[in-house]
């Protein structure tokens, strides 16, 4: 798809706060008031210098940026396409979060509120909220679901060790739905004193224009890179999609550059159709959920489908009202990879470029190293978000996988009866050989 389509002037599209149909605030009467408070506020900021000024100090001295731009060579030669790495897994705390989370945090104290809680699925969310609370001195509750407790236990640790306070989250399917779920009840309840520092570009107007505005800072960065580093433009740029503040902040500056194609990545669990999928793009349809209206999983009664991918971070049953805008206005392209892409390009990743990747992004990665060729055309050159590392990764990764990794294993992961991984040969399939469960 091409930049050939209806208007995508973001100006006109975040009229009242819809992206075309999609967005808009389905939240209780007394949410109201707060939301109304946080537009104004926002606004406020946005006209005031002296808050753009303080937050770009912060993303330079403290967060690390800009983050490097990288021509991965060896990855590139396995996908037949050129690729380039945004290299978001080197800012502090080692994750795009930081960008969204220190710009809420600075409003907060702005608005004068002296407590944050946010959700969190993989836990990357959920450190940087912490970590924004103990530099601004706010108190922090993160509401994470008990599954993503387990999968992403060093999260949970760093989050405590930053002094926020984790609340693991039983109900439903103990995701992050439910995490979601239970920090807007808490909203509800302190909204006096309480800022929800939301991690994704998702929920009611204003806070899909505020994650994007904070995470636009991707795209800035990159476009002038990549003029500097490689001439013009790219063939397209891709990043992986759950609620989608990742693919949005690397979406943002190219949406009005015709030609360079947006592409995201949705995580498609066991395949779509399969009915354990997180697809929400390729088999969603319109609903509410979670305070506004975009392209939800729901079954024929309407109810939510719980969601599934291996990666927590994309394990949400929903998708940005942006994305649902921009999937059906034909501007933004949204794919489908499955879990064993996902762990084919966490695997590949680590072995050609010495980049261990958060699973969020590996599915992009694998996507690309099995369609890239075909989808975009031999030697296209494109952008890939590299939005997390994969530390937290690593565990669930080797039990998944089932990969024996020898000390790994010596020390207690459960490892399978599979051949040994890595550069040795793990038996995830050749991408060649694998036969293609999902595209676009």
């Amino acid at each position: 798809m091409t930049a050939s389509q209806p208007s995508t002037d973001p100006a006109a599209a975040v009229r009242e706060g819809y992206f075309g149909a999609f967005g808009g605030q389905f939240v209780p009467e007394s949410l109201s008031d707060a939301l109304t408070r946080l537009v104004d506020a926002w606004a406020d900021a946005q006209a005031d210098p002296s808050f753009g000024e303080e937050l770009d100090a912060l993303r330079r001295d403290y967060g690390g940026r800009p983050t490097p731009l990288y021509r991965a060579g060896r990855l590139s030669e396995a996908a037949g396409v050129e690729v380039w790495l945004k290299r978001e897994d080197l800012a502090h705390t080692g994750s795009h979060k930081l960008n969204n989370v220190v710009g809420q945090a600075l409003l907060a104290r702005r608005m004068g509120k002296p407590r944050v809680i946010a959700e969190t699925g993989a836990g990357q969310h959920g450190v940087a909220t912490a970590t924004a609370a103990a530099l601004f001195g706010l108190r922090c509750t993160v509401y994470m679901g008990a599954e993503d407790c387990r999968r992403q236990r060093l999260n949970v640790v760093r989050m405590q060790l930053l002094g926020a306070e984790v609340v693991p989250v039983e109900s439903g399917t103990r995701t992050l739905k439910d995490a979601i779920n239970e920090a807007m009840r808490d909203w509800v309840t302190n909204v006096d004193d309480t800022h929800y520092l939301i991690g994704s570009a998702m929920g009611p107007h204003p806070f899909p224009t505020i994650v994007r505005e904070l995470q636009k800072v991707i795209s800035v960065e990159d476009k002038e890179q990549f003029a500097a580093q490689a001439g013009g433009v790219p063939d397209a740029v891709i990043a992986c999609v759950g609620g989608g503040s990742n693919a949005i902040g690397s979406f943002a500056e190219w949406i009005e550059v015709e030609g360079v194609r947006l592409i995201g990545v949705e995580a498609a669990g066991e395949g779509v159709g399969s009915g354990r999928s997180a697809a929400t793009i390729s088999e969603g349809r319109e609903a509410v959920l979670h305070g506004s209206r975009s392209i939800v999983l729901v079954d024929d009664d309407g109810q939510v489908r719980p969601a599934h991918s291996v990666s927590a971070g994309l394990d949400y049953p929903g998708v940005g009202p942006e994305h649902a805008w921009l999937a059906s206005t034909g501007r933004g392209q949204y794919v489908a990879a499955t879990d064993e892409d996902a762990l084919e390009g966490f695997r590949r990743t680590c072995e050609l470029e010495g980049i261990i990747p958060a699973l969020e992004p590996a599915h992009a990665v694998g996507w690309l190293l099995r369609h890239g060729r075909t989808e975009l055309g031999h030697g296209a050159r494109v952008i890939l978000t590299m939005s997390g590392r994969g530390d937290k990764d690593v565990d669930e990764v080797v039990e998944v996988a089932g990969w024996d990794l020898g000390v790994a294993k010596a020390f207690g992961a459960s490892g399978g009866d599979r051949a040994p991984g890595g550069v040795a040969g793990s038996d995830v399939p050749p991408v060649s050989d694998a036969t293609p469960e999902v595209s676009s």
